[in-house]
């Protein structure tokens, strides 16, 4: 279940994943990421192009996205997408893509300020 005061999923048991836990996942994972039911399924049907009722059926977590539906929405939800790889006992790879994604942005404001520092320019004004 996703924690009210944070982004990550704590699986209850190891082992295999019943189909009331993966429905509720999803639904805890939409809801974080998109809010209230109404605006929610709207993004959803926007990023899967599922139907009205399939999407309010995430929403109220009756049903779960088939594979085509979950895998468009992994493509847009950070949330989804750590969900399931929590889900599968993978939560660690989203640890490491996370600080690889970190790593390349600092770097690349590293090389800016380099640069700016060897343009001359010290920040000071002066």
């Amino acid at each position: 279940m996703l924690h009210k005061k944070g982004k990550s999923f704590h699986r209850e048991c190891a082992g295999r994943v019943s189909a009331s836990e993966y429905r509720q996942a999803i639904r805890s994972a939409l809801a974080q990421e998109l809010g209230g039911a109404g605006s929610a399924a709207k993004v959803a049907i926007r990023w899967t192009g599922a139907s009205e009722r399939t999407a309010k059926n995430w929403m109220s977590g009756s049903y779960a996205p088939t594979a085509k539906h979950l895998i468009e929405l992994m493509r847009h939800s950070d949330t989804v997408l750590a969900v399931v790889l929590e889900l599968a006992g993978r939560g660690e790879a989203m640890t490491a893509g996370r600080l690889k994604n970190v790593r390349t942005e600092v770097a690349n404001i590293l090389r800016k300020l380099d640069a700016i520092f060897e343009a001359g320019d010290d920040g000071t004004g002066t």
